[in-house]
């Protein structure tokens, strides 16, 4: 194992057993050195490492610290290495969002409020019945990541967002080109709607399932 990777392991381990826990300073550099018994350069170099994937938070002139180690904060770093993605790996990302989506949908139907809901028409009311493409899809994000958010799984709101950046410039791709797009796109954030509203969460389950398949099933007519 290659020094650095020696000491991004013990200060994992260090998080992970609970000697430091969220929030917590680490000790000097040149304490957790030699407590771990490692050269202050490796030490260095894990540090950036894991201050990289939200790990540690270094702060000049201040010292370093474990970050709150929340869901969102450690998956930040998903989105970006999933915007590197391939043309050709977009259905990937769209079956991966299937299997997600409709089962959060279907945790929302039970945890959801009724305030979140009324929010969720009045921008679904407010978007009018022909908004442009660009506008659809700002919604299409704001209203998935609103039921996602109300399913009371912060894991999984974060896994989505993360997904969102190749499948939502296929959205983008068919509301150009598909003719229907946009008013089937309303007509389906419509129903999941009345879904949730019903607490009904195996009809939720299945219009989200729906949406997320005929955008896949367009991209495999196309591609």
């Amino acid at each position: 194992m290659a020094v650095t990777d020696e000491a991004i392991e013990k200060i994992k381990e260090m998080i992970v057993s609970g000697s430091l826990r969220p929030g917590d300073r680490l000790p000097k550099e040149s304490e957790l050195a030699a407590e771990l018994g490692l050269s202050r350069n490796s030490l260095r170099e894990a540090v950036r490492a894991l201050s990289l994937i939200r790990i540690l938070d270094v702060r000049q002139g201040d010292g370093t610290y474990v970050t709150s180690l929340d869901p969102q904060l450690l998956l930040e770093a998903l989105s970006f290495v999933v915007d590197f993605h391939r043309d050709d790996t977009v259905l990937e990302f769209l079956a991966v969002r299937r299997i997600l989506e409709p089962a959060a949908t279907a945790m929302a139907a039970v945890r959801i409020s009724e305030e979140e809901l009324d929010s969720l028409t009045g921008k679904l009311d407010a978007l009018g019945p022909a908004p442009s493409v660009e506008e659809l899809v700002a919604s299409d994000l704001e209203f998935h990541r609103g039921i996602v958010q109300g399913s009371g799984n912060s894991v999984l709101c974060s896994l989505l967002d993360g997904l969102s950046g190749p499948t939502t410039r296929a959205r983008v791709w068919r509301g150009l080109t598909q003719e229907d797009a946009i008013s089937r796109t309303l007509h389906e954030h419509r129903a999941i709607l009345a879904a949730l509203r019903d607490r009904d969460a195996e009809a939720a389950r299945s219009w989200a399932t729906v949406h997320v398949a005929s955008v896949e099933q367009w991209l495999r007519s196309t591609l």
